[in-house]
């Protein structure tokens, strides 16, 4: 799902940038209030793990790749706005470093990955869990299906990046400067892997550890009101 360079036009991703920098800005100023001490080597092993995860990538048509990501899972931990940061700086990284995603498309790559996904997952995740329990079935039924609802929301934003190139970059001709195929096919391209195959890795892994945590320490959950227990109360 790394969009590499000469994929995406300046129009494209210009304003990809121009959207994910109000996000770093908001999540930056919330972190530095809510952000415990105790919580930043949570929240730095969380990019870590997010940096491992996605450098498994599998190719797949349309010259991208699909891989599993982990920000749904850094938000039912530590909320949405840290899991913006935890991701944005494992792909800043990735691209940096590694090459792993353009430098131009860093910003598209950060508003799917870093933004709509844990944003969207999270939201799934509320509403299923509810005000249940925080040893209910819900609560890691609810991360699996975020995680596979938020990546594939992901997905279907990279696959409109690439598919409304050919009508915004092209020739006298008519033939595409930047991503060549339409949105017909992009979209396709993009929701059928990760619809089928690694939005379902994405709900695995994100429900087991969710389970897991669960059994262990239920109060590593994030709760936008404070820690809770496991009544469901508000410390």
């Amino acid at each position: 799902m790394h969009i590499p360079d000469g994929y995406l036009g300046p129009q494209t991703y210009t304003a990809a940038y121009a959207a994910a920098v109000p996000f770093w800005v908001i999540a930056s100023r919330k972190l530095n209030k809510t952000l415990r001490s105790k919580q930043v080597p949570l929240l730095a092993l969380s990019a870590a793990f997010c940096f491992v995860i996605m450098m498994f990538n599998v190719p797949i048509p349309g010259g991208t790749t699909g891989h599993a990501v982990g920000a749904v899972l850094v938000a039912m931990l530590l909320g949405p706005w840290a899991a913006c940061i935890a991701v944005s700086l494992a792909l800043i990284v990735q691209a940096l470093v590694f090459g792993d995603g353009g430098i131009t498309a860093i910003g598209a790559n950060c508003l799917n990955m870093a933004v709509i996904m844990p944003f969207v997952g999270y939201g799934v995740y509320r509403l299923i869990a509810g005000r249940s329990d925080t040893l209910s079935r819900r609560r890691w039924i609810g991360a699996a299906v975020g995680g596979y609802v938020g990546l594939n929301a992901a997905a279907l934003a990279t696959g409109i990046e690439f598919g409304i190139q050919p009508a915004l970059s092209h020739d006298a001709a008519g033939h595409a400067l930047y991503a060549p195929y339409p949105l017909s096919i992009a979209v396709l391209a993009m929701a059928v892997e990760h619809l089928l195959l690694f939005g379902i890795i994405e709900a695995v892994v994100t429900g087991l550890v969710i389970a897991y945590i669960q059994k262990t320490d239920s109060s590593l959950l994030y709760h936008p009101a404070g820690r809770i227990t496991s009544r469901g109360e508000s410390k």
